[in-house]
């Protein structure tokens, strides 16, 4: 036995030494991509960037804090991200596992029946037998070790995708809590026009009943204060519903949702982007592409090496006896080393390495696609920070004009100085800036959330 085991080790490291030099799998490049121009207009002037900043700096409204940090806890498809990380851990330690022969063990008795006519009775011998087979493929062209690290790969991208989703759960959560803070606003907003519309419509009857205006006036003023008044349910219907869309993104079942102000809020007045490339280190779903890439580049690597022949190395061991397994019997064994090369097996080591390359380009342009989908998130964010503090600026010069219209034509039209459509339009036009103003503060607020998340915020 020690006489075979010196032969088959020196065939085997023959065999070793004439392939070791054979390099098979290529080394793995992380995918070119050009970064240039990709905020458009915007140029960062340092690598200062708001998504190192913990989401509690970024968030500080306590009551938005506890909902992140419920939501990160409790959220459904957080809890799913997770269970794919653990379902890759699972592949990557089978995985490094090929590297360790196989065992296994086998026990059988095979009988066979025949008639002793002089005995006129039955005799039925049989064999037992027990035994324990290993097997083991040796790695000569990096097949196992591109198959470890293309599921490290997927492992590594289940983890950023899960970090993927925290971000989205953050940002989510801090948007929808802030849509909510608007909607008060504008419901107290409207509430308090209708109040107002209705001291209006009391001016009218009295000013109808000195004969100052006519019955035309009363009537318009009422029917713009149901107007007023008719948006109030579509306010408080989408209140609810943005409640009822946080409590799903909690995890939890419909229910009120504890907030604060709406003027309470301060949105951040410096918001630095950093350099473009930052974005490889800061959004997870750009890293999971490239992560993507390195799977299918490592699959493509195990698929080069199909066109080669593997080793492998057997040997089994046992015990084998002609009454039971503990009567009288022998030992076996057996060592077997053998190589086998494809001749011809149809065009499927073609068809899978021509597969693995396709899959290699295609995630290939998934990342390109990744990282200009990140670039136009932070584009149009800051555009709409700009524009929405553009726009507040001016809707405070409309407001102000507007307050002292509606002041000027109730005074006036107490005297029969102005006519009443003018009364009804200031107010209108009123109530409308106000409503604009909170659009114009949530839009603000939003973006500063956009941003945050298109750089990759929330998840560290």
């Amino acid at each position: 036995m020690k006489r075979y085991l010196k032969v088959y080790s020196s065939f085997i490291g023959l065999i070793i030494l004439l392939f070791a030099s054979c390099k098979i799998t290529r080394p793995y490049q992380k995918p070119a991509i050009d970064m240039e121009g990709l905020y458009r207009e915007h140029v960062a002037a340092d690598t200062v960037t708001i998504a190192n900043l913990h989401w509690k700096e970024m968030f500080t409204d306590t009551l938005l804090q506890k909902l992140i940090a419920d939501g990160i806890q409790r959220n459904l498809d957080l809890k799913a991200a997770y269970s794919r990380i653990h379902q890759s851990q699972a592949y990557f330690e089978q995985s490094k596992m090929a590297f360790f022969p196989s065992l296994n063990g086998d026990a059988s008795v095979i009988g066979t029946g025949s008639s002793n006519q002089n005995a006129l009775k039955s005799v039925i011998p049989y064999q037992s037998q027990a035994e324990l087979t290993t097997s083991w493929e040796a790695d000569l062209w990096g097949k196992l070790s591109s198959a470890k690290r293309a599921n490290l790969a997927s492992l590594l991208q289940a983890e950023a995708n899960a970090r993927a989703v925290q971000t989205a759960v953050v940002a989510n959560i801090a948007t929808n809590y802030y849509r909510l803070l608007a909607l008060d606003d504008q419901l107290l907003l409207t509430q308090q026009s209708v109040k107002n519309w209705q001291t209006t419509v009391d001016i009218m009857k009295k000013l109808k009943t000195a004969d100052v205006v006519t019955g035309a006036a009363v009537v318009q003023s009422e029917s713009s204060k149901f107007a007023v008044a008719v948006t109030i349910p579509d306010l408080m219907q989408s209140i609810r519903e943005t409640e009822n869309g946080l409590n799903l993104l909690l995890g939890r079942v419909p229910g009120p949702i504890e907030r604060s102000k709406f003027d309470q809020i301060h949105s951040l007045s410096l918001l630095q982007t950093g350099v473009p490339v930052q974005l490889l280190a800061n959004r997870p779903d750009v890293q999971a592409a490239e992560l993507n890439f390195k799977n299918a580049f490592e699959l493509s690597n195990v698929a080069r090496t199909y066109f080669y022949p593997s080793l492998t190395i057997s040997a089994s061991g046992g015990y084998s006896s002609y009454s039971n397994f503990f009567g009288p019997g022998s030992w076996i064994s057996s060592l077997t080393a053998g190589l086998t090369q494809p001749i011809f097996n149809r065009g499927t080591n073609k068809t899978r390495l021509k597969v693995a390359l396709e899959q290699q380009q295609q995630a290939v342009l998934s990342f390109q696609n990744a990282v200009l989908v990140a670039g136009q998130e932070v584009s149009n964010a800051m555009y709409s920070y700009q524009k929405a503090s553009e726009k507040k600026i001016t809707r405070t010069s409309q407001l102000e004009n507007l307050e002292k219209s509606v002041q000027y034509t109730q005074a006036l039209v107490r005297y029969g100085s102005a006519n009443y459509t003018e009364v009804l339009t200031a107010q209108q036009s009123f109530l409308a800036a106000q409503l604009g103003q909170v659009n114009d503060q949530l839009q603000q607020v939003q973006a500063t959330v956009s941003l945050y998340r298109a750089l990759g915020g929330g998840w560290k």
